[in-house]
């Protein structure tokens, strides 16, 4: 990849290159079928083209992707950033209450989306900006499949299809600091913001990262396992961008809590790299037919997302003899901050910054200290949070990010993140913001007041937990379902205890340190 001085004029230039390099090399493969760098630049420009003509949509416009780990999912978003619109990610597994929130705030225009998800947008669909749902099936690019769409939706392969020979229109000239992602993420207040991501954050992330792992990226050589969503920030920048870049194969997992199905999927290559994090790479080491996938070319791992523990990174070795190299970062960072030297790791902690990232370690007034939370300045820093400008000014001073972690670097420059000032929860390497939680607990008809916290649970790293009173007696199964109806899985609560009170302070703010602490 070029120098942080040499970068594309903007993403949609970067896209349209790397097409032409490697026109004839394997780019993606899903469920059973690849698709080369030709047939993906073809898939998108016809997509693309839709969307440059559509009578509804302009330039600079947000288009969402609500897709799994599908074929399409690059397809469209390299169609986004082609058409010169903006990509909104957002997770299939989000309620209609969600979705709603996202599409509002970003102010959509269209949503590329799983058919099966249609039902929820068509819950909401009057309440939004709408104005295009495009539906996809999962196997339509192995069926090919030209049936017309649900009413009122537009269907994906009848486009690829309809536009296969139309030509992209001239493109506005993006500057380099403007927007071309959305990537959602939340805060201690937990309205979910949008961290506006520009063409220069991201291509500057992308080059950062591969510097670190270059020894281990070679050009048009690679097979690279994704198992995290592409929606999520970690999965896009490292297989749609960075792995794309250098002209590898990306193999998408749609479901991988599928055990059966992910090995299944991997049992056709020999994978040379593969992203993770700690529930995965136990998950995988502990089943029985993962010794019948050939790992002999495996050479990278990376792990981000929820901090790796010595006993997941052990165990990967001793199955896969690879050793896993952590990284941090956050949405609102491209992602990557910091990242170890593959083979060089330091287990316990995140690595030394990427090129060209200052991290200092702040007190509450701003001075730098020993152990302090971390900030971070970069060209990956985002340029702020969509119309929030308020939220912007909390977190951004003199051009450095404020994280909400703590952290102490170590002798060799190596960053130990130590604990976290916000309350957040991770799940699975997905963020939960307890605010979010406890809006949904109290708009039960039976609950007073909730507090949710994070536990320590094996498998997913932190578990939902919640601390309700109640206004009459009531049934925890139904507070549990109605959860279950409002939130993504990871969000509902694993454990509902119900209290006589809530610890308060003296001014009657709920205390959730004290139920850590119980």
């Amino acid at each position: 990849m070029k120098s942080l001085s040499q970068l594309d004029n903007n993403i949609a230039d970067f896209i349209e290159s790397t097409f032409t390099k490697f026109a004839d090399k394997p780019a993606f493969s899903c469920l059973g079928q690849t698709l080369s760098f030709a047939q993906i630049e073809q898939k998108s420009k016809a997509l693309a083209c839709y969307l440059q003509q559509h009578p509804d949509l302009s330039p600079g416009d947000r288009i969402v992707v609500q897709l799994p780990n599908l074929i399409q999912y690059p397809i469209a978003a390299y169609a986004v950033f082609r058409a010169g619109m903006v990509l909104v990610n957002t997770n299939p597994l989000y309620t209609p209450r969600e979705m709603l929130h996202q599409f509002n705030d970003s102010g959509a225009k269209a949503v590329i989306i799983l058919e099966d998800l249609l039902p929820k947008v068509t819950e909401i669909k009057a309440q939004t900006s709408l104005k295009l749902v495009i539906t996809t099936k999962a196997t339509d690019l192995l069926t090919q499949d030209l049936a017309n769409a649900p009413e009122d939706c537009q269907a994906f392969n009848k486009i690829l299809a309809d536009f296969a020979d139309k030509q992209l229109l001239p493109r506005p000239s993006n500057a380099f600091t403007d927007t071309s992602v959305l990537q959602y993420t939340g805060g201690t207040t937990g309205v979910s913001k949008g961290a506006c991501l520009s063409h220069k954050n991201l291509l500057s992330n992308a080059t950062q990262t591969f510097l670190r792992l270059q020894d281990g990226i070679n050009k048009g050589e690679e097979t690279f396992i994704c198992p995290l969503p592409l929606y999520h920030i970690y999965a896009l920048m490292v297989s749609t961008f960075i792995y794309f870049g250098r002209g590898c194969l990306s193999v998408l997992i749609p479901n991988p809590r599928d055990m059966d199905a992910f090995i299944a999927a991997m049992k056709p290559f020999k994978p040379t790299g593969m992203a993770g994090l700690n529930t995965l790479f136990v998950g995988l080491c502990n089943h029985p037919e993962f010794k019948e996938v050939d790992l002999s070319q495996l050479k990278l791992t990376i792990s981000g997302g929820t901090a790796l523990t010595t006993s997941a990174a052990e165990l990967w070795f001793e199955h896969t003899g690879c050793t896993i190299s952590e990284g941090y970062g956050l949405s609102e960072t491209s992602p990557v901050l910091c990242l170890n030297q593959p083979g060089k790791e330091q287990i316990g902690t995140v690595g030394q910054p990427v090129e060209d990232t200052e991290i200092q370690l702040w007190d509450e007034d701003g001075n730098q200290v020993e152990e302090g939370e971390v900030v971070a300045r970069g060209p990956q820093v985002m340029n702020g949070y969509w119309n929030m400008d308020e939220e912007t000014d909390k977190v951004m001073q003199n051009g450095f990010f404020k994280t909400g972690d703590i952290g102490r670097f170590m002798p060799d420059g190596s960053l130990k993140i130590v604990d976290r000032l916000k309350d957040m929860i991770i799940v699975s390497g997905f963020n939960v913001y307890p605010n979010e939680i406890e809006d949904v607990l109290t708009q039960h008809d039976d609950v007073l007041e909730a507090a949710v916290i994070g536990e320590e649970d094996d498998k997913t790293g932190e578990k939902v937990c919640a601390y309700i009173t109640l206004k009459q007696e009531a049934s925890i199964d139904d507070i549990s379902m109605y959860c279950k109806a409002n939130l993504t899985g990871y969000k509902v609560p694993k454990k509902i205890v119900v209290m006589e009170e809530l610890p308060k302070s003296t001014v009657g703010k709920i205390l959730r340190r004290e139920l850590r602490c119980a």
